[in-house]
């Protein structure tokens, strides 16, 4: 087992991608909160779809919580919100080397969906 990636968890914790905001109004944007109560770590990520056009996290907490936050908006641009789907926090962690925390995209990707359905 390697250790975590330090050279990306660097640049992801001091160069954080996508930090922000997107319109909560807007009907094709959704908002996926979770906490970790126990570690003091809050997420909020943002995605907009039809094809996820853009990603915006904001997260208060770890080294780990910022870098995954990071990586995951990332990854999900350009994706529909199936292939969104499919993104696992395994698979951040393993990108990254670090233990898997639970980041619960898959709980984002499908708010935005419902969200963004017609007649909602």
């Amino acid at each position: 087992h390697h250790g975590p990636d330090i050279g990306k968890v660097v640049d992801h914790y001091e160069n954080p991608r996508n930090v922000g905001s997107l319109d909560k109004t807007s009907k094709n944007v959704g908002t996926g909160l979770v906490g970790a109560p126990a570690c003091g770590d809050v997420m909020k990520l943002q995605i907009q779809v039809g094809k996820i056009v853009d990603a915006r996290f904001k997260t208060f907490g770890c080294c780990s919580a910022i870098t995954f936050s990071s990586l995951a908006t990332e990854w999900v641009k350009g994706k529909t919100v199936e292939e969104a789907l499919t993104i696992k926090n395994t698979h951040i962690a393993k990108e990254l080397c670090l233990p898997p925390m639970k980041l619960y995209c898959s709980r984002l990707a499908e708010d935005a969906k419902d969200r963004s359905s017609p007649g909602v």
